[in-house]
């Protein structure tokens, strides 16, 4: 009788696989090395009848290291572990004997099948075990087959049979990865460990530099806790007011407004804002609306989320919840937890694995009703051809598993649920009031259908007070407006969820080893667990990495490049420390404070210089002027304004022509005329500085228009067209080739609708369109020609007529 020698990754899941397989009917012994066991039993392979041996490892067999000379710290260069240092493999436990053990127990074996964990570490130890394994074995005859491999993804006897009834090959080229990443984890981990190491020790008398360890995925995930550190200790709060505002529905209840404006930077106009509203007796209902929505049901559960949600909600480590989830799956309660999938595959058991809960004490009711109307089919999330999502196996109960495990069990469960359960309905009702001249609103939220929720209560759409049924036109008594002052708040510590998604994000470790990443960093005194489980780095963490910031790198560059400081030409004031900020011509061009060490861009493809030395009334920064040459447009912008845009209706990349500010004489507000003739979205503005050739622009695309050639002075009026609303130009032009009849010289008038001004505005299309101008080039193609008109129907966005209204329409 032959015989099949089968191994396993652990000795809890060769047991597991052999009881499933052999129907219960085996017998088992120890191994020689104490830590495994070999189950026993008869069956039929390949049409034939067998003798099965189930056994297993402990994870890996073999580990890579450096061969003799090179593992001494004292007698090696750490640069040369980068590339002269030959490696070897080894046992990864020598005490467990694991390569004698498989020796023994394979020796005089026919086949072989490899039961190990379907996934790339998985794949590497499958060859591992054959390295051991088949010198040994009963060589085949005429090219036989006799090495196959198992894939799985539960413990389950269905899943485990069609495993054993569709055995493959072992992917070779997924266990080389393995050794290629263990390769550059050791020699770019060992050299810069031990480079470290050795540089510090015997500096500093109260930092423990026994051990200073580097890893290519440890550190950037050490990297991104002191990140957050920096931006806490170098934020600066900022002080804000926002107006609230109350009404009366009836004698005992009222409603808090929010503002629409949310809040105001400065406190003059936010003070402004409050007169407006404070003496209004009555809120008139602008608009209601009741809208149904829909909260979606979760993806299906992958190990990131899964990790994310331990931490978050359980109050467990990321390195704790992957060891309690693998322990539920090895004893068959859940599916495989290391998976990046969140899509199940289309002939995927759901009711099988829903039904298998229908008795649960806690969640009974709502999958009896699931599968008496029908399950809802999971959202289409990701598949990355690895493993199903995690997905509960076997009902278990509280006292069954107990302590985490239990805990992780009941999430893993509730949240398969709620994947087949329908969305949350709710009914959002909001109502917009007018107090004056300002709009505020309040929403509420009542519950149509709980859906998914009924499973996942800590999900489930907050209770909010019914609103009032009213119409628009109805009004309600202000019971009071205040104006409140805040301040911003800096950003928290990184908690373990959020460290678990920005390593997901940027591709720093697996799915499998991120706990590993974020317990190395806690092990070696890098960051704290601190309440909330947020990570908070310690000295010798925040030192190391702004370390890394420094070296070398910055002498590398200076020996071929100049410093950004010892760059460019003094050009305009810094807002922050009154001293000339410098100005890198250099693509791409941008300003650059030595002194504050701020850089600031700037719009590319034109010129700049300085603005007449006029300041921004926000931030005292020096104005410059962009330009694109004498027939195109230019436009002044504060550089600190371009680059944090100081109000909510702007996005950075914005120049005084799109700034929003009230009272500015630089801005949108006191420089707009009316809107673009061509685009949808633009405003002419008047160019101040393009006299005596006056040119009108656009502040989205690339339309100008000359006009008023050789006129002296032109101003925007406050006063608008009764036809059109644009605001009016008042003209002053040089007496002896002033265009006015009757040797006049001044005229006040709209550029779209007044007769003489229609004869002096001439349409061109801009020489060139910068990419911070996203409006492009326009319906009209080339330079096209002709008089600036409004198009029929469309209002003017520009202002209110009032300087009052003005202020109140664009301050944000």
């Amino acid at each position: 009788m032959k015989t099949v020698l089968m191994v396993a990754e652990k000795p809890s899941l060769a047991q597991s696989i052999a009881k499933i397989l052999s129907r219960g009917s085996l017998s088992s012994h120890k191994g020689l090395n104490g830590a495994c066991s070999v189950h026993e039993y008869t069956g039929t392979f390949a049409g034939q009848p067998v003798r099965f041996k189930m056994t297993s490892v402990c994870g890996h067999v073999m580990t890579l290291d450096f061969l003799g000379k090179y593992n001494k710290w004292d007698k090696v260069d750490p640069a040369e572990l980068f590339s002269q240092a030959p490696t070897e493999k080894k046992e990864a436990n020598p005490k467990l004997n694991m390569v004698k053990f498989l020796q023994v127990e394979g020796r005089g074996c026919d086949y072989i099948v490899l039961w190990l964990d379907c996934d790339k570490e998985g794949e590497n130890i499958c060859f591992e075990v054959l390295d051991a394994v088949l010198p040994v074995m009963n060589k085949a005859h005429g090219g036989e087959k006799t090495v196959f491999r198992a894939r799985f993804s539960s413990i389950t006897d269905t899943d485990i049979c069609n495993a054993m009834a569709c055995l493959g090959e072992p992917d070779h080229n997924e266990a080389l990865s393995v050794d290629a990443r263990q390769e550059l984890d050791l020699r770019i981990g060992c050299a810069f460990t031990r480079f470290q190491t050795k540089y510090f020790q015997g500096k500093y008398g109260d930092l423990d530099s026994s051990l200073i360890s580097f890893g290519p995925c440890q550190t950037p995930t050490l990297g991104f806790c002191v990140e957050r550190h920096d931006k806490i200790q170098s934020f600066k709060p900022e002080t804000y007011w926002v107006l609230q505002a109350k009404v009366n529905t009836d004698k005992d209840r009222s409603l808090l407004l929010d503002w629409d404006r949310v809040r105001v930077f400065d406190r003059e106009i936010a003070q402004m804002f409050l007169n407006m509203t404070k003496l209004e007796k009555e809120a008139q209902v602008e608009a209601t609306s009741r809208k149904e929505k829909a909260k979606q049901r979760p993806l299906a559960l992958n190990t990131v989320e899964m990790l994310r949600v331990a931490s978050s909600s359980l109050g467990m480590g990321p390195q704790h919840a992957m060891q309690t989830a693998e322990r539920l799956y090895t004893q068959g309660y859940i599916s495989y937890p290391r998976t990046e999938t969140t899509h199940y595959p289309e002939n995927f058991d759901l009711k099988g694995s829903l039904r298998q809960q229908a008795n649960h004490p806690y969640w009974a009711d709502t999958v009896k009703r699931l599968l008496a109307e029908g399950i809802n089919r999971p959202r289409k999330g990701h598949d990355a051809g690895d493993h199903p999502p995690i997905t509960p196996m076997k009902s278990a109960t509280e006292a069954e598993l107990g302590g985490d495990a239990w805990r992780l069990y009941e999430y893993i469960t509730r949240h398969f649920i709620a994947t087949v359960s329908h969305d949350c309905k709710y009914l959002q009702s909001t109502i917009s009031f007018r107090i004056g001249p300002e709009l505020f609103t309040c929403s509420g939220k009542t519950v149509l259908s709980p859906g998914f929720t009924e499973v996942m209560p800590w999900q489930s759409v907050p209770l909010e007070e019914s609103l009032p049924t009213c119409q628009r036109g109805d009004a309600f008594p202000v019971g009071e407006v205040k104006m409140l002052e805040k301040q911003t708040n800096p950003p928290d510590y990184l908690t373990e969820a959020e460290l678990i998604t920005l390593m997901e994000k940027h591709g720093i470790g697996t799915d499998a080893s991120i706990p590993v990443h974020i317990n190395n960093i806690c092990q070696r005194n890098y960051v704290t667990v601190e309440s909330g489980r947020r990570l908070k780095p310690t000295n010798l963490g925040i030192v190391l990495v702004h370390g890394y910031y420094k070296i070398g790198m910055d002498e590398l560059m200076e020996v071929s490049f100049s410093p950004l400081a010892a760059t460019g030409k003094p050009l305009s004031r810094c807002g922050k420390c009154h001293r000339f900020m410098k100005y890198i011509q250099a693509k791409p061009s941008r300003l650059h404070c030595s002194h504050c060490d701020e850089t600031y861009t700037l719009p590319q493809n034109g010129t700049i210089k300085l603005y007449k030395e006029l300041r921004c009334p926000l931030d005292d920064f020096e104005l410059v002027l962009w330009s694109s040459g004498s027939r195109g447009k230019s436009y002044p912008l504060c550089p600190y304004c371009y680059n944090h845009p100081p109000f909510r209706d702007m996005k950075k990349g914005m120049g005084c022509n799109e700034c929003t500010h009230p009272s500015c004489q630089h801005s949108l507000s006191m420089l707009g005329i009316g809107q673009c003739v061509e685009c949808e979205s633009g405003v002419l503005v008047l160019d101040p500085t393009s006299g005596p050739k006056w040119k009108v622009a656009c502040n989205k695309c690339n339309v100008v228009a000359h006009c008023f050639e050789n006129a002296h002075r032109v101003r925007v009026s406050a006063d608008t067209c009764s036809v059109c609303e644009a605001a009016l130009l008042d003209v002053d032009f040089n007496k002896a080739k002033s265009p006015l009849p009757g040797d006049e010289t001044q005229h006040m008038g709209c550029v779209f609708c007044d007769p003489v001004f229609q004869e002096l505005v001439e349409l061109k299309h801009a020489a060139s369109c910068h990419p911070m101008h996203r409006g492009g080039p326009g319906r009209r193609q080339g330079r096209g020609r002709g008089r600036a008109r409004r198009p029929p129907g469309k209002p003017n966005p520009r202002r209110p007529k009032d300087k009052m209204s003005a202020l109140a329409a664009y301050f944000v």
